[in-house]
């Protein structure tokens, strides 16, 4: 079977990419080895799809080369998107920094994605497995589940390793290195942090326990929601700041927001005096919390008790918590995978690779990795749409 175009991966830059082709006349199909299309768009954001970001910026994508991905996202951009969902009719709202989600289900973006693709004669091919790619003299020749397909061009859009059990593989950067492109080493981003089994005995009692703080690493911090777990920490500041860390950096954990916790302390300790350290603690912190505290530093006796250098100590346990995780929960749970096909091998316009003519690689699978928030669903839009205009 001949198309002009093959894609390989129907998820949000895959479907958004066919489109853009088959909206140009291209013929083209898109192949998926799952039984639907978009499945990690259907479990994103909670079921409401966070499929963008009012803040689309540079320094909101991790790559070895940041300036890479604004070339695509500077010619489609956010608004662009937005204005396609209110096309179709789809009520959205903005929840935190800038963070767009679905009033509905996200099963409504699949729904807009799919019958774009049906409206302009993409063929979808669904459970279809590719066995074998190679180059051949009118393009690439695809050995798959579902037969033999020629086209003159390829795009690989099947994402990373991240939520395996939804498909995901290897199988992209396998297609990157057959031809002799590089890859930047991966690794799970968006992540839940662990920790050492001798500090999780401490930490174990504060699962479930969330408050609204900041975690740091090197000079990079993310003022956001955290979460203890059994296994270590997670919520929305520790998945940001696992993109940055490295297996035997600390990390520092603030607890509140307050901007002077040791004078707030100081304070309460002429007006309360008697009331313990784990109380004073608690109108800052939950009670699990404040407790943890208490006894992580040592401190015993009513607040009157206390000198401003031991109530600077807590102050500084509290706003500057110094934790080392020693991994992460791994691609199981990671929401993107950072690294992926060197973008120095890729033109940054048309998503095509400089050494080998008609193949493109497109979204996760190149090394492109944007924060939480709707980032990397913006990523997979532009950079779908960069090549939909150059097939």
């Amino acid at each position: 079977m001949k198309f002009d175009v093959a894609i390989i991966g129907a998820g949000a830059a895959g479907m958004f990419c066919a489109a853009e082709a088959a909206r140009r006349g291209k013929r083209v199909v898109l192949i998926e080895g799952s039984a639907a299309p978009g499945e990690k768009i259907r479990i994103s954001g909670g079921g409401r799809c966070n499929f963008t970001n009012l803040g689309i910026a540079r320094d909101c994508y991790l790559s070895q080369n940041p300036r890479f991905a604004l070339s695509a996202l500077k010619r489609f951009t956010q608004w662009d998107f937005i204005a396609r969902v209110d096309a179709a009719g789809i009520a959205w709202h903005e929840k935190t920094l800038g963070q767009l989600f679905c009033d509905g289900s996200a099963t409504q973006i699949i729904s807009m994605l799919t019958k774009d693709l049906k409206d302009h004669g993409v063929e979808l091919w669904l459970k279809t497995q590719v066995h074998d790619v190679s180059q051949v003299n009118d393009g690439f020749s695809l050995a798959t589940s579902g037969g033999a397909v020629v086209a003159e061009s390829l795009v690989i859009a099947c994402g990373g390793k991240s939520i395996p059990k939804m498909g995901a593989s290897s199988f992209g950067y396998k297609i990157a290195e057959q031809f002799g492109l590089p890859i930047v080493e991966t690794r799970p981003g968006l992540v839940p942090l662990t920790f050492a089994e001798q500090d999780l005995a401490s930490l174990k009692p504060l699962a479930g326990v969330a408050v609204d703080g900041a975690a740091a690493t090197g000079k990079t911090r993310f003022k956001e929601a955290l979460l203890f777990t059994h296994r270590g920490l997670s919520g929305p500041a520790i998945l940001q700041i696992s993109s940055y860390w490295r297996e035997g950096q600390p990390i520092s954990i603030n607890l509140t927001g307050q901007s002077d916790l040791a004078a707030q302390l100081q304070k309460m300790r002429g007006e309360a005096g008697r009331i313990a350290l784990r109380t004073a603690l608690k109108q800052f912190l939950p009670e699990r919390l404040a407790r943890h505290i208490e006894e992580l530093s040592g401190v015993t006796g009513n607040l009157a008790d206390q000198s401003n250098v031991t109530l600077e100590r807590v102050a500084q346990l509290v706003q500057d918590w110094q934790m080392r995780p020693v991994g992460t929960e791994g691609y199981r749970t990671a929401e993107v995978t950072l690294g992926g096909v060197d973008t120095d091998a890729l033109n940054s316009k048309t998503m095509e690779a400089k050494s080998v003519s008609g193949l493109y690689f497109i979204g996760e699978v190149v090394d492109v990795t944007g924060w939480l928030g709707g980032y990397n669903f913006q990523w997979a839009w532009s950079s779908g749409w960069a090549a939909g205009q150059a097939l």
